[in-house]
């Protein structure tokens, strides 16, 4: 499995945020995820809609800050795709582990082994550079919309194309024994959703070595508040009046109440007991910090220690996957209770295997010796979303 993010930091924060939903694999397999066990239910649907694929410029690459791809058209081998890409037949073949004159799926997902060029209104793309997360807030569209409804100049300069904004997908390497089914229900999404952004066949059928792109969730409509709404058919409540559920008060003023008994001293038996701390997890190497955590730029916090030095489980837990990098450097994600996972990037020397136990202070794997700084990339993610792993050490 591969996931993947900028250079200096971890290969694959984005990645790991699929990995994060691995909190709720433990039900029987359900091929639809539909979660019919309990009765007709679409709620696990709804919330498993996933948007649709980035659409690729006129030479099929889809380019992302870790990565690019390249889409096949219909009749397309993996050498008309190295043609139009421009990259050597051979370098795009082996990297995919398909020959060169193998007949390609239309729309089938192929990856690319270094970056070719960036995406620009020139190769038919909507925007330039790779695709980014969104940093536009409600100020910036009002003020987009204020400007598009003014009238339109006689004369203008050109506009510099924008930026095209998205959300990184994972970047998933199929494993012998894997089928569509059980990856989309690793990731919990659906099924048909994972054959639409990869283009598979109706089979569903992988292969190993296959990169698939794990759809993104669909951006969440507002929530509801329905606790001053009614059912169809129901008129609205009628108030009941204060008079009709409790009596008016006696009239006691003239003979006030006695004041209330002065409160006897209370012996010192100590300092009031501290609460409960909420730290429940340890740093994986002891060293100094040098990036935190960033929501949305850094998606948990760098350590950095000695190469070598051991990388050891924040908490007890079960190691839920064992996945790579595009440059091939091991990710950890450990699975802890309470739908909490841990992610350890930029590690080497894995010594546990998927499905371990491991406890508290156990070593996993080791710093490796980077080529500028050993660093440790630690995550805590609560479900889908990263948060702040600084609660949770101590």
């Amino acid at each position: 499995m591969i996931l993947t993010q900028n250079a200096r930091r971890a290969p694959l924060i984005l990645a790991t945020c699929g990995m994060a939903v691995l909190a709720g694999c433990d039900d029987p397999l359900d091929f639809d995820l539909r979660g019919l066990g309990g009765g007709f239910t679409t709620s696990q649907a709804a919330q498993t809609a996933t948007a649709d694929r980035p659409r690729p410029d006129s030479r099929g690459v889809i380019s992302y800050p870790s990565y690019q791809v390249a889409v096949a058209e219909r009749g397309d081998t993996l050498a008309d795709v190295a043609n139009r890409i421009g990259l050597p037949a051979a370098n795009l073949a082996s990297f995919n582990g398909i020959e060169t004159d193998v007949p390609l799926r239309q729309g089938e997902v192929i990856a690319l082994p270094r970056r070719v060029a960036e995406p620009s209104p020139s190769t038919g793309a909507i925007g330039t550079g790779p695709i980014q997360p969104s940093a536009v807030d409600v100020t910036t569209l009002a003020g987009n919309a204020i400007n598009n409804a003014a009238p339109t100049p006689v004369a203008s300069t050109p506009r510099t194309p924008l930026p095209q904004t998205g959300q990184e997908p994972i970047r998933h390497q199929v494993e012998r024994g894997e089928t569509a089914f059980t990856i989309a229900r690793l990731y919990q999404v659906p099924a048909k959703s994972l054959a639409e952004w990869n283009g598979l066949g109706a089979d569903f059928a992988v292969r190993e070595g296959q990169f698939l792109l794990i759809p993104v969730a669909r951006v969440a409509a507002p929530r509801r508040d329905s606790t001053n709404t009614t059912q169809p058919g129901a008129g609205s409540p009628t108030p009941t009046p204060p008079s009709a559920t409790r009596p008016l008060p006696e009239d006691d003023t003239a003979n006030p109440p006695a004041p209330p008994p002065a409160d006897k001293p209370v012996a010192d038996v100590g300092e009031t007991t501290a609460p409960a701390k909420t730290t429940e997890m340890a740093l994986p190497v002891q060293g100094s910090i040098i990036r935190g955590y960033a929501k949305g730029r850094n998606e948990g916090i760098d350590i950095k220690a000695a190469p070598g030095t051991p990388v050891k489980a924040a908490t007890a837990g079960t190691v839920a996957a064992i996945t790579k990098s595009a440059d091939g450097v091991p990710i950890i994600v450990v699975r802890h209770p309470g739908n909490l996972l841990t992610v350890y990037a930029n590690v080497d020397q894995v010594q546990v295997a998927k499905g371990d136990s491991v406890r508290r202070g156990q070593a996993i794997a080791r710093l490796r010796d980077s080529a500028d700084e050993a660093y440790v990339h630690f995550e805590v993610r609560d479900g889908f979303d990263s948060v702040d792993p600084s609660p949770y050490l101590e």
